[in-house]
Formats: structure tokens, C-alpha cells, sequence
């Protein structure tokens, strides 16, 4: 099969990456912001800077991935239910792997987000930025 098949075939979930990728280093830049310049506390730090990278998140691929622009509010719910609850998920398949398989932090860290990633775009195609017609 060649690049341009590939591509073809899996060029939303390569850019739904991509999108996660630009959109965590904004989640880590506005945490290391928060807590390095304004010293609040990490919770609340952690917690506006996921918010910051989700709501990115949602905006690039509703626009630039899906090109759904009808019911913004709707699926801006959803997609924000999906990625907390990949949160959820990922927790947990670390928790699993690190304590009860005895798995190295970094590698269960990769596997987990390779899993909830996968999940997470099927999810938001699927439901979140399923076409209505």
C-alpha cells in the first residue's frame, strides 16, 4: 500500500494527532504559565490548562479535521465528556498497569495513551462530530 492510500485512509485520525499534540503543548504551556509565573496551586493550574487544551482541541478539529460547523454547544459538550472521561480511563489503565502488572511508568504511560487516543477519535467522529443530515 502506498503513503498517499495510507494517508488517504487514516488522514483524519493523523491529524486528530497532530491536533492533540499542538493542543497538549498548549495544556503544558499554560500549566507550567500558571504555576510557574502566577504560583497557584497545581490543582486549579492543571485544571484550567486541560480545559485550555481541550476547548483548542475541539476548536481545530471542528474546523480543520470534521468541518462540522452546526451545533457548536452540543458537540462542544460531548467532546468535552469524551476527553474527561478518556482522563478517567487513562488513570485507570495507568493504575492497572503500573500496580497490578508491575509495568515501567513510561511504558504504561505510552500504552495508555495510545489506547485512549484511539478510543477518544472514534468516539468524537463518531458521535461528537457525526454529520447530521
Amino acid at each position: 500500500m502506498s503513503i498517499k492510500k495510507i494517508y488517504a485512509k487514516f488522514s483524519k485520525l493523523i491529524l486528530y494527532g497532530i491536533i492533540g499534540c499542538f493542543s497538549s503543548g498548549v495544556d503544558f504551556c499554560i500549566y507550567t504559565l500558571i504555576v510557574k509565573v502566577f504560583q497557584c496551586s497545581i490543582l486549579l493550574a492543571n485544571s484550567i490548562s486541560v480545559l485550555s487544551g481541550i476547548t483548542t482541541s475541539f476548536y481545530l478539529n471542528r474546523r480543520y479535521n470534521f468541518k462540522v460547523k452546526d451545533r457548536v454547544f452540543r458537540r462542544f459538550f460531548l467532546f468535552l465528556s469524551i476527553g474527561l472521561a478518556g482522563l478517567l480511563l487513562s488513570n485507570a489503565i495507568l493504575y492497572v498497569l503500573i500496580v497490578y502488572y508491575h509495568i515501567d511508568e513510561i511504558v504504561a504511560k505510552v500504552l495508555s495513551i495510545i489506547f485512549v487516543a484511539i478510543v477518544q477519535f472514534c468516539l468524537n467522529r463518531y458521535i461528537t462530530f457525526k454529520s447530521v443530515k
